[in-house]
């Protein structure tokens, strides 16, 4: 039997992909927390294999060659589990040039402009007393989020997934479509509701996000944990 993939992992949208995959693709993994609300991610163990200090992160115990591998970046993580279990990652020219695209749309335009939005909705207002001066971030990132959303309702319009198949191009899209943190209907995108709530019914994917769950501090609260949290996962320092 091989050895587990160590999943370096917090339970956020990023965190989620891996999860995901994992359980998708049936490969054994164990789950070693970073706790980013007080600063784990900067640990010198973390960011031996996590060099921008942020999470997830892999250690493949047995690469191709048969030596540990350590890999961050969600996108590049997803690469290396499609092609090392052989599945949602199909290997023809065309095949991965479409599930490629809309991997790097997602690592490079939902994910960080649906992060920002997060941000200046639910954390800015405990971090800035002067709520106007959130304001224009409220509306930038929510207007663009609400755009991308479209892109991607446009692009269901004739089909059940992302790039042909269910692949892991929808596993990273998949836990970025947060509504209710994101200021947006999904009743105005029809055809991204339903490929939702497709993905959404997969058993894996429901596991898969599950995974850690207990383990998340509400960064969002009031009190004195929560702030410190936000100082450390906002400021980017160590606590």
């Amino acid at each position: 039997m091989p050895a587990p993939i160590e999943l370096w992992y917090w339970p956020t949208p990023n965190g989620w992909k891996i999860s995901i995959a994992l359980e998708e693709m049936e490969l054994p993994y164990a789950l070693k927390p970073v706790n980013i609300g007080v600063g784990e991610q900067f640990r010198p163990e973390f960011q031996a294999i996590s060099p921008n200090g942020r999470m997830p992160a892999i250690v493949d115990p047995e690469g191709d060659d048969g030596r540990p591998l350590s890999i961050f970046e969600s996108g590049a993580i997803l690469q290396y589990l499609g092609l090392k279990s052989g599945r949602f990652y199909p290997q023809t020219a065309r095949e991965k040039a479409e599930i490629d695209q809309w991997l790097f749309w997602q690592v490079g335009g939902l994910g960080p402009m649906a992060g920002q939005t997060h941000h200046f909705r639910q954390y800015a207002p405990a971090l800035i007393k002067d709520q106007r001066q959130i304001a224009y971030g409220v509306r930038r990132y929510t207007d663009e989020t609400h755009r991308l959303y479209g892109v991607m309702d446009r692009r269901l319009k004739d089909r059940e997934y992302l790039a042909g198949d269910y692949s892991i191009a929808d596993m990273a899209a998949w836990p970025w479509i947060l509504p209710e943190h994101q200021g947006q209907n999904l009743d105005e995108f029809p055809h991204l509701k339903a490929w939702h709530e497709r993905v959404g019914a997969r058993p894996a994917v429901q596991k898969g996000r599950a995974v850690g769950e207990e383990l998340r501090a509400n960064l969002a609260a009031s009190g004195k944990a929560a702030e410190e949290a936000r100082k450390v996962l906002f400021g980017q320092r160590a606590r």
